[in-house]
């Protein structure tokens, strides 16, 4: 895998996995605050004990990410996406926004209690 293509998977598989990670919590509330409402938010909590395991993924996913965006640049033909620093600074701006969204999905359910 390119490094270009292993650093975009490693980033859309942390993102997804948020995305689960999530739904049983903040998915609901995003829902209503929107005003989209209905009985059958309530069954977004079906994924609620399958939570951490999303958790894991994405946490393993964003250190397979960070040690590719990270890592020293090396040697870089012309034209290839490591040799773009306008490509390397999106997917560290990327990977922060991703990172912050599984943090938020881990912290919801322990942060929920201190807003109602």
């Amino acid at each position: 895998m390119t490094e270009g293509k292993a650093e975009t998977g490693s980033l859309v598989t942390g993102g997804i996995s948020a995305i689960f990670a999530s739904a049983c919590c903040v998915g609901p509330l995003i829902l209503v605050s929107v005003g989209i409402s209905g009985a059958w938010i309530s069954y977004l909590t079906i994924l609620e004990p399958y939570r951490w395991i999303f958790v894991g993924i994405a946490v393993a996913a964003l250190v397979f990410a960070w040690r590719r965006i990270y890592r020293p640049a090396v040697q870089c033909a012309p034209g290839e996406l490591c040799a773009i620093p306008r490509t390397r600074r999106a997917y560290k701006v990327a990977f922060w926004f991703v990172a912050a969204f599984v943090g938020v999905a881990a912290a919801f359910p322990y942060a929920a209690p201190l807003f109602l």
